[in-house]
């Protein structure tokens, strides 16, 4: 007599071999949502404050003495003295502000506002 009896496993359906793998799988997976949101927040978000910053530093590597500027807080006047990061501006006649750099908000060159020629 034999011991050993031989049992047959049938093999498991082809649909539940392919539900695992595939492009539905990957679409399905939550890490490739996590992907895809980290994207969209760098696209929308982080890339355009970056090119703000990058413009505005460029803007005030470019100020010199005889532009006009407004400062971050509204002042508007003629920039006079440029030391390294120490701007003198003339805000009125005879009042002159010295101002960090960083406090510049917009410039334009030339003429400042209200200045005839």
């Amino acid at each position: 007599m034999n011991t050993q009896a031989e049992i047959e496993v049938p093999a498991p359906p082809l649909r539940a071999q392919a539900a695992g793998g595939g492009l539905q799988g990957i679409l399905g997976s939550p890490l490739f949502f996590l992907v895809a949101m980290l994207l969209l927040m760098w696209a929308l978000l982080i890339r355009p404050q970056q090119k703000k910053e990058k413009e505005l530093k460029a803007m005030l590597a470019q100020v010199e003495k005889g532009d006009a500027v407004i400062t971050t807080g509204g002042l508007h006047g003629k920039v006079t003295g440029v030391a390294d990061d120490v701007l003198t501006v003339e805000i009125a006649p005879n009042v002159r502000v010295k101002l960090s750099r960083a406090a510049i908000a917009t410039r334009s060159a030339g003429k400042a506002e209200g200045e005839k020629s």
